[in-house]
C-alpha cells in the first residue's frame, strides 16, 4: 500500500488544540491490535500511532473502509466530530519508514 491510501489524522483540532485525553490514538489504534506469538501488542496496517515530525498522530488506511467499515466509520466520525486535522499521507522514503512507533 502506497501513501496515497493512507490519512493522517493529527492530534490537533483545527484551532490549533491538542486533543485529551493524549492516549487517544493508542486507545483507537488497540482496539484493531492483536497480540502476537511474541505475547506483544501488533498494531492492524490499517490503523497505525504514528510520530510525524514530533506530533503524535493516527495512520488509516483507505482500505479500512473495505475491510471494516464500521471501523473506518467510528475513526473518521471520531476525528470530524472532535475537528481533528486529517489530511492525505505525502511522506516518502525513508521518513515514512522511520515514523512509526509500533
Amino acid at each position: 500500500m502506497n501513501n496515497d491510501d493512507k490519512w493522517i489524522i493529527r492530534g490537533v483540532t483545527e484551532e490549533g488544540k491538542k486533543l485529551r485525553p493524549s492516549d487517544w490514538i493508542e486507545r483507537i489504534s488497540s482496539t484493531l491490535a492483536s497480540f502476537g506469538s511474541d505475547h506483544r501488542l501488533h498494531y492492524s496496517n490499517a490503523v497505525t500511532p504514528c510520530i510525524i515530525d514530533g506530533e503524535k498522530c493516527l495512520v488509516v488506511a483507505r482500505n479500512l473502509n473495505e475491510l471494516n467499515p464500521d471501523a473506518y466509520d467510528y475513526v473518521m466520525n471520531f476525528a470530524k466530530s472532535n475537528k481533528l486535522c486529517i489530511r492525505e499521507d505525502r511522506r516518502e522514503g525513508e521518513r515514512a519508514l522511520n515514523a512509526s512507533i509500533a
